[in-house]
């Protein structure tokens, strides 16, 4: 469990684009704040080092696109792969959280026709916040 104050940052990781957001737990919400470019899933690690550093998260939540039978699908393994690979770098905790439909809800909040990468990534931090227990 996070304190509710920590820093979290949350990633929806694609092949071409990775959406990141900034939150906390306190208010349970995120923010966008990119879109990272990526080649096959490997992203430029040197742009998400940065934001890394500019926000200094406490746990990195990686979006899991599951199937709708709970299932997991290609995408998913590279996702866990992605989550494995930011710890393993930056020594910051990741989770994963369900991201099923978090893309198809992102479409309806963006602006039509624009990357909503980010939005995705906000919606799947929000859906982590929401999963976590209460403070006592």
């Amino acid at each position: 469990m996070i304190n509710p104050q920590d820093i979290v940052m949350g990633f929806d990781f694609g092949t071409k684009k990775i959406g990141i957001a900034i939150g906390q737990g306190l208010t349970g919400s995120a923010t966008p704040i990119a879109i990272v470019a990526a080649r096959d899933g490997i992203p430029k690690w040197a742009e998400i080092e940065a934001l890394l550093d500019t926000w200094a998260p406490k746990l990195l939540v990686v979006g899991l696109p599951l199937h709708m039978d709970d299932s997991p699908s290609p995408l998913s393994v590279r996702a866990e792969k992605f989550a494995r690979r930011l710890t393993g770098r930056f020594n910051i905790p990741h989770q994963t959280v369900d991201e099923r439909l978090s893309s198809f809800a992102a479409k309806g909040m963006g602006d039509h026709g624009s990357p909503v990468d980010d939005i995705a990534a906000q919606l799947i931090l929000e859906t982590f916040f929401r999963s976590q227990p209460d403070p006592q």
